[in-house]
């Protein structure tokens, strides 16, 4: 297959402290503890990344030397953080330490190992979207494979009216295959990643990638 063509809506965050943890994460040596604290560093990184495109205001604030205009995150957006279940939960508790003011909302979908389709179990979206351009909504998934659950995952926003420039894709490792199928449906969604690895195996895994995410997160090999 040829190498996917990178375009400004594929972010790869590949600074030293993401490669450090990005390399601990792979190795099959890390235990279910080392994976799970590599993760969460990488997350972190991503999630600020990902921040950027949120808008700002000007608000009062006074120090104990004086008042001035400073800029802060506009109060008035609605922010949302949509892991899907189970393996991004990883990004949760890293999501709302850094967006305490974030809503999180599940997506349960697991992928049906002969079809590599997803398969719904759990939908935690059922609410309106008044004003939808004031939404802004970041999908975490560690691993971007095939690309269906994040399609299922973006639809599901997409079709409340929400600007598909507001919406993100924040995972570490990602195929090709899967970024190309994001975006042959979804050419304006922006694709926060750590990494971009050579491709799926014939079962529908990341290669080199580091396995089943879930299943080293959570220590259930």
């Amino acid at each position: 297959m040829e190498k996917v063509s990178l375009t400004e809506k594929v972010r790869i965050i590949n600074n030293p402290v993401v490669l450090l943890n990005l390399c601990t994460m792979r190795d099959k040596d890390t235990d279910s503890q080392g994976v799970r604290i590599a993760t969460r560093k990488i997350t972190r990184c991503l999630l600020y990344e990902a921040a950027k495109n949120l808008p700002l205001v000007e608000r009062d604030v006074t120090t104990p030397l004086t008042t001035f205009k400073a800029k802060t995150v506009d109060p008035e957006i609605n922010l949302i953080i949509s892991p899907i279940l189970r393996a991004g939960l990883i990004f949760t508790d890293e999501a709302i330490d850094i967006l305490p003011q974030a809503t999180i909302r599940h997506i349960g979908m697991y992928r049906d190992e002969k079809t590599l389709k997803p398969v719904w179990y759990y939908n935690k979206v059922p609410m309106e979207a008044p004003n939808p351009e004031k939404f802004y909504v970041y999908i975490t998934d560690p691993m971007l494979a095939t690309g269906n659950s994040l399609l299922e995952a973006i639809k599901l926003y997409a079709d409340k009216g929400i600007p598909v420039e507001n919406i993100k894709c924040i995972c570490i490792i990602a195929a090709p295959q899967g970024i190309e199928n994001i975006h042959k449906h979804y050419p304006d969604i922006e694709i926060i990643t750590a990494a971009v690895d050579e491709c799926l195996n014939e079962k529908g895994y990341i290669v080199p990638g580091m396995g089943d995410a879930g299943d080293r997160i959570f220590n259930t090999l």
